[in-house]
């Protein structure tokens, strides 16, 4: 009977943990190896076409000096309002990526993006794991989130997304191309998103001066001092190597063209 039941429990212990397996065997997390000398990152040829297939995107036209900046913004840190400034200084357009959280507790931000002339991006709800959830909890999540918005804002909804530490699934972009959720990924990025480090201005400019190539969609985060010290002086250096900063509004799904 002993013999019997350890059998059981192992045989049920296998199963579940094949559901398990199965369940999140489909789970990416977006990365790639960092630009240089002005060249375009390398993504695999798979990635490229489920991408493609979905209308997603990571950059722009690589043959173009055309950058655009994005902002992920999960807290307020103190530091967003020093970038609205140089933005609004250097007249360039942004699009910032805000959870629930942000929308209600930073409100008067939000408003001054969107007056600003800026486009808001949804970065979910509640910030989970969003390769993990079900297709109806996927389109709760940005509902919630454009609940919230239009309360704040007025604005009826959003139309770009990005997931939560860039964790997907072909599933995810799926879903969110059937309800008009265009994903948004990136080809520039750095480690800038603990709060309570420093690192300096001069580490997040060479970051991204670094990097800099044609059709780089840049990720930051506003929790970082160091982002709002060097924005200003990398858009004025940008600018004066040939490059201009454009909105993901100009960057149209092929499907429309």
């Amino acid at each position: 009977f002993m013999k019997r039941m350890i059998g059981i429990i192992v045989s049920t212990a296998i199963i579940l943990f094949s559901i398990v397996s199965f369940a999140f065997a489909e789970e990416l997390h977006w990365g790639f190896k960092k630009a240089t000398d002005g060249n375009q990152i390398e993504i695999s040829s798979e990635l490229e076409n489920m991408l493609a297939k979905y209308d997603a995107i990571y950059r722009g036209d690589p043959q173009a000096k055309t950058i655009y900046l994005t902002f992920d913004n999960g807290y307020e840190n103190g530091f967003t309002e020093r970038i609205l400034d140089a933005l609004k200084e250097e007249d360039v357009p942004a699009t910032f990526f805000l959870t629930g959280h942000y929308v209600t507790s930073a409100s008067d931000l939000v408003k001054r993006m969107v007056k600003d002339g800026h486009i808001i991006g949804n970065h979910s709800d509640k910030h989970p794991n969003m390769a993990r959830l079900s297709e109806a909890q996927m389109l709760t999540e940005w509902q919630n989130f454009d609940k919230k918005l239009k309360e704040v804002t007025g604005l009826e909804r959003t139309y770009y997304t990005r997931p939560p530490e860039g964790v997907y699934n072909e599933t995810l972009l799926a879903v969110g191309a059937k309800n008009d959720y265009r994903h948004i990924f990136w080809s520039i990025a750095f480690k800038d998103w603990e709060k309570d480090v420093r690192r300096g201005g001069d580490y997040a400019y060479n970051e991204l001066m670094k990097q800099l190539h044609p059709g780089a969609i840049i990720l930051m985060h506003t929790v970082a001092e160091d982002n709002a010290d060097a924005l200003p002086k990398f858009i004025k250096d940008a600018k004066a190597q040939g490059y201009t900063f454009g909105s993901l509004d100009d960057l149209k799904p092929k499907s429309s063209n």
